[in-house]
């Protein structure tokens, strides 16, 4: 059995378990579609289908998807990158993201030393600004679509 790696949802559990009725069906065996639901519950750790439903949103909006080409400012510098990492957090609110730039960036203010990063790892709002912020005010990471 595949499982998807949408963040979950009762929309990705439902697809989930019409994909395994349709491989039981290729296979010659029969399964109902409550049968699914349930089976799929189950092995997403619920008791049942019932439980899932009442502990999962509907669907749910990732503003981010990992592959993405992204631009924005780390540490008020200009980047461009690929966000290889998305995890949502708790709240459902905020992310923990990983990116890849596509030209290290200079993370010192004083020039005259460097200290180049290359890939990052920043906790952000839906809006795609980080919820840590410099000694200056400014948010830590400000996060775009390229």
């Amino acid at each position: 059995m595949s499982y998807s790696l949408d963040t979950l949802s009762i929309q990705t559990l439902k697809s989930e378990a019409k994909a395994l009725r349709e491989t039981r069906a290729e296979a010659g065996q029969a399964l109902a579609h409550g049968a699914a639901l349930e089976q799929i519950a189950r092995a997403h750790g619920y008791r049942d289908w019932n439980t899932a439903r009442a502990s999962l949103p509907d669907n749910v909006t990732v503003p981010f998807q990992v592959g993405s080409r992204v631009k924005g400012t780390y540490l008020d510098q200009p980047f461009t990158g690929v966000l290889i990492g998305v995890q949502m957090l708790g709240d459902g609110g905020h992310f923990k993201t990983t990116v890849t730039f596509d030209t290290p960036v200079n993370v010192t203010p004083d020039f005259m030393f460097a200290t180049l990063r290359h890939r990052v790892v920043s906790t952000i709002d839906s809006a795609g600004v980080s919820t840590a912020l410099r000694g200056n005010g400014h948010p830590q990471m400000v996060l775009r679509r390229a």
